[in-house]
């Protein structure tokens, strides 16, 4: 990739001494700590970040996926933007500077810990590994609280950062935790973590509310808790250096958790994310909730203008978020900007496993009352082919107790929901069914509302250039499958040598979840 010299805008040169950490767990969903309320989930680091900060209700990334939410986040473009980007397991396109490469050119010390954007493969113009999201930090290494959480000293690896980073220079580290992705030690947030199946005090309206589900859940909240532990250590490292206050923290995660129709799916509940910032700084007045709809596009436009810098100048492609500084600026809580109502959403690609190596493609539209979603592809399986393991759902027991479900009984409800086809299009009344079960998409009551919502989805996506609004969208199913290996294409036609004998890597998936033979579509 060229190398492009960023260069600091006259007069902001002083607001560059600021130091950015940013903690982005690993399928962590919105609500899920105790700031939110959840009394099964015990986050004290996130919820201090909140409370001496910002805390954001309507966070949105624009697809519940790894990979693409991670190059919406670090490019500061939707994955509609970014070529093969848009796709899980891509060939990330050399043109897409992200904003840390920016920030090393422009001076900054900048490195990460644990999982920075992937899985895919990333290659500068001349076929060198890029380094996205700054220096690997990744020496150190502790034993792990369960058998599903990775060894990685996430906190350890941090404080060798602050010894490495220059005295004289800002820094950027990205704190990428490989938590609360799957899998999980089953059952361990009550033999591990004194939990109990009746601290839940509900199971979302798509799930069967059954002890396996409950103990999947608690499970899950041991490894949320578990990167907000190491979250708590960096805090007090920084307070010990007497960098806290001048370090802009952001707290977030990629997508909702690795559970059926979230993870992987476009509903609410996907692409909702948590978000708290702290920046005692840049922060007017702290302890204020935003209601004000946000996206992970804004990030990199975010940072760049606090640190004085011009996408252009670094050699970015031009950013499609707007900075936040608003919002720090003002003092206002609730709704701060008026025009700041609706998130975009959707999907390509985001797993191996239907023929051709087809994505499941989908655009909507949320607001605060509404969802509205748009499936150009609603004969193909939504999360993926029944035969390879539905493996845009990642394996756990709740997956496998709803696939048993649909086995005894192709009707149930559970079923039907999860792994079921979609109509083309679906619309949720948020007021009334904030689980995104009832699909209101014919109700004529709310004809008026979808025709509003897709004309205002379908008008911001042309002016981003979407191909889908040009006819073009079969250009997304053609960009080669590629793993995180240096090979360019590993998985290329997965469900065709999966369907002739030859099985290769198939995921977070069970033994149990393939169906034997494929299932008639309805």
């Amino acid at each position: 990739m060229a190398a492009a010299l960023c260069v600091v805008v006259s007069g902001t040169a002083a607001v560059r001494q600021f130091n950015i950490l940013i903690a982005v767990a690993d399928d962590w969903s919105y609500g899920h700590a105790g700031v939110y309320g959840a009394k099964w989930v015990q986050t004290p680091a996130f919820d201090r970040v909140a409370t001496e900060g910002l805390l954001f209700h309507h966070a949105y990334t624009p697809v519940a996926k790894c990979a693409p939410s991670r190059a919406a986040l670090l490019t500061g473009r939707y994955p509609w933007q970014l070529e093969a980007a848009a796709n899980h397991l891509c060939l990330f396109p050399p043109k897409f500077k992200t904003f840390i490469e920016a920030l090393g050119e422009a001076g900054w010390f900048v490195g990460f810990t644990g999982k920075g954007w992937g899985p895919g493969v990333a290659l500068d113009a001349a076929g060198a590994p890029r380094l996205m999201t700054g220096r690997p930090f990744n020496q150190r290494k502790q034993a792990p609280p369960t058998t599903g959480i990775s060894p990685n000293d996430y906190a350890g690896n941090f404080s060798d950062f602050l010894e490495a980073a220059p005295k004289d220079k800002p820094w950027c580290f990205w704190y990428g935790g490989l938590e609360p992705h799957r899998p999980y030690e089953y059952q361990s947030g009550v033999s591990k973590a004194a939990k109990r199946l009746s601290d839940l005090d509900r199971v979302p309206a798509y799930w069967p509310d059954t002890e396996v589900v409950r103990h999947d859940l608690l499970d899950y909240a041991v490894e949320v808790e578990h990167f907000d532990r190491h979250l708590g250590r960096m805090l007090s490292l920084l307070e010990q250096r007497g960098q806290l206050d001048r370090t802009l923290v952001i707290v977030t995660s990629d997508n909702g958790m690795p559970f059926p129709r979230v993870k992987g799916y476009a509903y609410r509940d996907s692409n909702r994310m948590p978000l708290a910032i702290r920046w005692p700084a840049g922060i007017r007045q702290p302890g204020r909730l935003i209601q004000d709809f946000v996206s992970f596009v804004d990030v990199a436009a975010t940072l760049l203008d606090l640190a004085g810098l011009k996408a252009r100048s670094c050699g970015m492609m031009p950013l499609a978020g707007q900075s936040w500084r608003a919002l720090f600026e003002s003092t206002r809580s609730g709704q701060v900007l008026a025009s700041r109502t609706h998130a975009l959403v959707g999907k390509e690609r985001t797993d191996v496993g239907r023929p051709h190596d087809w994505g499941y493609p989908i655009r909507g539209v949320v607001t605060a009352d509404f969802l509205y979603l748009r499936n150009y592809e609603p004969s193909r399986w939504p999360a993926g082919n029944p035969e390879t393991g539905y493996l845009d759902t990642d394996g756990s027991p709740t997956k496998t107790l709803i696939l048993e479900l649909g086995r005894r009984n192709r009707a149930d409800p559970f079923w039907q929901l999860n792994f079921g086809f979609r109509p083309a299009e679906e619309l949720y009344d948020l007021r009334q069914d904030p689980d995104c079960v009832r699909n209101a998409a014919t109700e004529p009551r709310l004809a008026g509302i979808k025709r509003q919502l897709q004309r205002r989805m379908e008008r911001e996506l042309k002016a981003q250039g979407d191909p889908r609004m040009r006819g073009q969208g079969a250009l997304f199913d053609q960009y080669p499958v590629t793993s995180s290996t240096r090979s360019p294409d590993p998985l290329r036609g997965f469900y065709e040598r999966f369907m002739r004998g030859d099985r290769p890597r198939a995921g977070w998936v069970n033994p149990t979840d393939f169906e034997p033979e494929p299932i008639p579509a309805p």
